[in-house]
């Protein structure tokens, strides 16, 4: 029994030698490797995940199909036995040709291996058009939607944090303490309903928020129109993103002001901006970078419920589409491309965390 215990021993470590060797010679590569493996592992269980909880959900989208064929059949010509007996027969031929009518888990393992191996991700089992071309034609709205909130977000709250912690105690700086944890604790869908009634009765901004005609058309005119649709919705993602984003930055530059380096600096006669912008400021970036991903992350998910309210042709909104008519492809591939873009966000965080801050290395040490 021993020897065999040495034996499995000796062959786990030729095994994972290469994985020994590559973490000691390159142990940022390879953290980022593992990272790699373990979001891959994290999209197989939410994949798995959604397909089990779309077969809960009552019906399918045959069944919607179906009654909406007898619907209008019974309108046109009125029922029959023998109609009901053909489409019973046509339900069940589509639920076998669509794979409806296997289990969940080869549902989703077919998926799976036409995605790896074909990487096609199907077709809208509604619109039957590609959904790589139904994401693609969305995420470009999303990701700029996103991006603009992530850079205002970020830029504001650097300049307002580093500026109160400066002021930290005067009665401007409790005000604005104040107002931020208000807009932290706001429910955002209620700030987007307030917004969009705001819109409604002054009529100073239109309820939706993209024009109604396209960038191909007139350039210059959409962007301008651009910026007066989105207006409202930017200002509700960044009211909603930037009070515990400014929070965070003013107590990490209080905290970062009250450290022994900080003081040995002043005794040494370093300008006081020095202090602040070449000292303190920099150890500000380390939990702004880590929280960054999780504001990306809050930022997707918001704006599902953002361009649901403002009729934003984005991927929020298609994905909601998809769950109500129950397309199980364009949900399952929505949701994965989102929780894909997040994780890599997080990835990213903690390669970015590695290269700003020197103390951070991810080898065995």
């Amino acid at each position: 029994m021993k020897a065999l215990l040495q034996k499995l021993s000796g062959i786990a470590r030729t095994l994972f030698s290469p994985i020994h060797s590559l973490r000691r010679s390159f142990p940022l590569l390879s953290y980022i490797i593992g990272r790699f493996i373990i979001m891959a592992a994290m999209l197989f269980l939410l994949g798995f995940a959604v397909f089990g909880l779309m077969e809960l959900a009552p019906g399918d989208i045959v069944d919607q199909i179906m009654i909406q064929q007898l619907f209008s059949e019974n309108q046109s010509r009125g029922s029959s036995r023998t109609n009901e007996t053909v489409n019973m027969e046509q339900y069940e031929a589509q639920r076998a040709y669509l794979g409806l009518d296997q289990p969940f888990y080869i549902q989703y393992f077919r998926w799976i291996n036409r995605v790896v191996v074909y990487h096609d991700l199907g077709v809208s089992l509604i619109s039957r058009a590609p959904v790589s071309f139904l994401i693609a034609s969305r995420l470009f709205n999303s990701l700029l939607l996103n991006l603009i909130s992530l850079v205002l977000i970020t830029v504001f709250s650097f300049i307002l944090g580093v500026y109160f912690s400066a002021k930290a105690g005067t009665r401007t700086d409790l005000a604005v303490t104040f107002f931020a944890l208000v807009l932290h604790a706001f429910p955002g869908i209620l700030l987007l309903i307030l917004l969009q009634l705001f819109a409604s009765v002054t009529n100073l901004f239109p309820v939706t928020a993209y024009p109604s005609f396209p960038f191909s058309e007139a350039p210059g005119k959409f962007v301008f129109s651009y910026a007066h649709h989105v207006f409202l919705p930017l200002l509700a993602s960044f009211l909603g993103g930037i009070g515990g984003t400014l929070r965070m930055i003013r107590a990490t530059m209080l905290d970062q002001l009250g450290q022994p380096y900080i003081t040995s600096l002043r005794s040494r006669g370093i300008a006081e901006w020095k202090v602040y912008f070449f000292h303190a400021f920099r150890n500000t970036l380390n939990p702004y970078i880590t929280g960054s991903a999780n504001l990306l992350a809050g930022l997707f998910s918001g704006s599902l419920i953002l361009e649901i309210i403002f009729a934003y042709p984005g991927i929020g909104r298609l994905m909601y589409e998809a769950v109500l008519q129950e397309d199980i492809n364009l949900v399952l591939s929505n949701i994965m491309f989102i929780s894909f873009l997040v994780l890599l966000g997080m990835v990213l965080a903690d390669i970015l965390l590695a290269l700003v801050d020197p103390r951070i290395r991810y080898g065995k040490n």
